[in-house]
């Protein structure tokens, strides 16, 4: 039985209608935490997650016997994003925890990503709901966390993040990502008088419903190139979350752990 480390704690995970941020919401709800279930759009699904919005992951959280609220936002827009974090208060009373999962890698047809020829709109576009999304949750949610005197945060970056990759490619993304893990590192120094921890993860090859299709179809052309043989799943990417919003981590911040089976060490 999961230990209800998170009791009496109110979480909020953006981009949290499918994949990893479902994952995420769901074990922190498994934790005891109630959630906050922030998603673009709450009631349409995916075409790679016909069964799933962000209202179907609320009945989820609801029958573990935790409570959820469901606030449709876009995360990219201050305005927005400010109203998400005083409707949790008006819910709750309080924030305790941060996941900023919102964000992507989402491919325009025909676009160019490369480093010497990415447009700048595209790098705008990318930027916003990677880099842009999390700075704008991260301000919102740390001013009820400064007068609590506490709080977790935990910023999604990404392996792509890490490294620049062996071909190139996908620069926007990966500067981003980049960008994610270090503002962490800024934050984390900033907030830390405050008893405030602020960490990233940057998950590796996980099989979402989203990327299981592409994996499948790389098989041991990914695999081998990943020091454990395999790709990860998103609810071993939750339990690295686990550990930075509870206690076990008290004395860590400013950290940004890849979740990636050693590809990015390999």
């Amino acid at each position: 039985m999961t230990s209800m480390k998170l009791a009496g704690k109110v979480a909020l995970v953006t981009g949290a209608g499918r994949g990893l941020g479902r994952a995420y919401a769901l074990h922190l709800a498994q934790l005891g935490a109630d959630v906050v279930v922030n998603d673009i759009d709450l009631q349409s699904a995916r075409e790679y997650d016909e069964q799933l919005n962000a209202e179907t992951v609320m009945a989820e959280i609801e029958a573990l016997g935790r409570r959820a609220l469901g606030v449709q936002a876009d995360v990219t827009n201050k305005d927005a994003v400010d109203a998400m974090v005083e409707e949790a208060l008006s819910t709750f009373g309080r924030l305790d925890i941060l996941v900023n999962n919102a964000g992507g890698n989402l491919r325009a047809e025909g676009a160019d990503d490369s480093a010497s020829g990415t447009p700048p709109e595209r790098l705008r576009y990318i930027l916003d709901i990677n880099l842009t999304s999390c700075i704008l949750c991260c301000q919102a949610a740390s001013r009820p966390m400064k007068g609590q005197r506490s709080g977790k945060i935990v910023n999604v970056a990404s392996q792509a993040g890490l490294w620049s990759g062996r071909n190139g490619g996908a620069m926007p993304y990966k500067l981003a990502k980049a960008g994610v893990a270090h503002y962490t590192r800024i934050l984390a120094a900033e907030l830390g008088p405050y008893n405030i921890n602020v960490n990233a993860i940057a998950p590796g090859f996980i099989a979402s419903s989203r990327t299981v299709r592409f994996w499948d179809k790389a098989g041991t052309q990914l695999t081998d190139q990943i020091a454990l043989r395999r790709v990860g799943n998103p609810q071993e990417a939750a339990r690295v979350v686990e550990f930075l919003v509870t206690d076990l981590s008290d004395y860590v911040t400013g950290q940004c752990i890849p979740v990636c089976g050693g590809y990015v060490a390999w």
